[in-house]
C-alpha cells in the first residue's frame, strides 16, 4: 500500500469517525434539552402544588375557626 491510499484511508476513517462523533453529540443535546424540559415541567408542578396546599390550609384554618366558634353545635377534636 502506497502512501496516496493511506492517505486516502485516512481521511475515509476521520471523515467516518467525524460522522460518529457528530451523531452522538446530536443525541447527547436532545437528551439535555429533554432533562431541561421535565425540570422546568417539575418546577411549575412544584409551584402549583404549593399554591393548592396554601389554599387548603387557608380553607381549613378558616373552617376550624367556624367550628371552634360554634361549640354547642360541633366539637373539634385531636387524635381521633
Amino acid at each position: 500500500m502506497n502512501s496516496e491510499e493511506m492517505e486516502k484511508i485516512e481521511g475515509l476513517f476521520k471523515h467516518h469517525v467525524g460522522m460518529i462523533t457528530e451523531g452522538f453529540q446530536h443525541k447527547l443535546d436532545i437528551i439535555v434539552e429533554g432533562h431541561q424540559m421535565l425540570s422546568e415541567k417539575m418546577d411549575r408542578v412544584e409551584a402549583n402544588l404549593s399554591q393548592q396546599i396554601a389554599s387548603v390550609a387557608t380553607e381549613l384554618s378558616a373552617h376550624r375557626a367556624d367550628t371552634e366558634a360554634h361549640h354547642s353545635v360541633y366539637r373539634v377534636r385531636e387524635g381521633v
